[in-house]
């Protein structure tokens, strides 16, 4: 029962993260960041006392991030603590301390980004963002009850490369020589699939702060379309045994099909006459949909390759300690 309320407390954490992007993006499509001039404090004000009935306009989105981005930390700071107590996985452990202490960075860029109006603070500020969203989704991952009851290193017949024609290999076997040879194509899609996705998100954060780099952005939405087509195909090859990889590749590929329209939707906006006829509401819906689009399509992929690594095999990969063995009750 303890571990099933972990992973409730940790999937609470990924999504109020998700709805925390939110809120940023809002934030910055709203012209808002710079509202309140002042941090830790709110116009002189203890952030949590700072009176309601002032939070108006831009200000009220610049706080309400504010007060998201602490609730968020709070929860870290709990889910940390939790683990540290009570979950057997060394490693997981040390993961939750790298969240606690990843998120209090990001709390001080955001900070030094409004006391020293530094842009360059506003763009790492949103990479932090994404990446600290990924790490979220990877704990609800690894505190749910499929995977530490799922089987590891299982290598699926239609994955193996170079096996001759009636081989009589066990499971046991052919996971050893899959761990010999290394890491699967699929695997390698995954992980290719995932950087190309988080590196387009700082590129997206560049354009968003800045206004340039857009036929960069462009060219990567290119690269990361073609690389997730080819991810969905290999995906649905295997769906038969590993239906768990052709629903996360379907979603991935629903998500991407968004993305497209978002992100043509949010340069016409920004960059295209016809964008300065649309009402201030529709631009701002479409780019903040664009920054969380984009953050799904991140974790998505995320599971998609930790599930990959978790059911293929690490490879040349060192093993995750107490993993392999464990069969956790829930």
């Amino acid at each position: 029962m303890a571990n099933a309320w972990l992973h409730r407390l940790a999937l609470t954490t990924a999504g109020t993260t998700l709805f925390l992007l939110f809120v940023g993006a809002l934030v910055t499509s709203k012209g808002a960041g710079l509202t309140v001039p002042d941090w830790p404090t709110t116009f002189g004000h203890n952030m949590f006392l700072f009176p309601w009935a002032r939070m108006v306009d831009g200000v009220f989105y610049e706080h309400s991030h504010r007060l998201v981005a602490s609730g968020v930390g709070f929860l870290t700071l709990v889910m940390a603590v939790w683990l540290w107590l009570k979950e057997p996985r060394a490693w997981l452990r040390r993961l939750g301390i790298a969240a606690l202490v990843l998120v209090i960075v990001q709390g001080i860029i955001g900070g030094l980004r409004v006391v020293w109006l530094e842009q360059d603070f506003a763009i790492i500020h949103a990479g932090l963002a994404q990446a600290f969203f990924a790490l979220m989704v990877s704990m609800a991952l690894f505190t749910s009850r499929a995977w530490r009851e799922a089987p590891p290193g299982m290598l699926f017949s239609s994955l193996r490369q170079g096996e001759p024609a009636g081989s009589t290999m066990n499971t046991e076997e052919m996971t050893r020589e899959a761990a010999a040879a290394g890491w699967t194509l699929f695997q390698w899609f995954c992980l290719a699939a995932t950087l190309l996705i988080y590196v387009q998100s700082l590129l997206g954060a560049v354009i968003r702060h800045t206004g340039t780099g857009v036929v960069l952005h462009v060219l990567m939405a290119l690269l990361v379309t073609l690389q997730i087509v080819a991810l969905v195909l290999k995906a649905l090859r295997i769906g038969e045994e590993a239906p768990v990889f052709r629903s996360l590749a379907l979603f991935l590929g629903v998500l991407l099909l968004l993305q497209l329209g978002l992100g043509t939707a949010s340069y016409a906006a920004r960059f295209l006459t016809i964008g300065a006829a649309w009402q201030p509401g529709v631009t701002v819906a479409v780019t903040t949909g664009h920054v969380v689009t984009g953050a799904l399509m991140l974790a998505v992929s995320v599971v998609m390759t930790l599930w990959a690594f978790r059911r293929l095999g690490a490879g040349r990969l060192p093993a995750m300690d107490g993993v392999v063995s464990e069969r956790v009750p829930a």
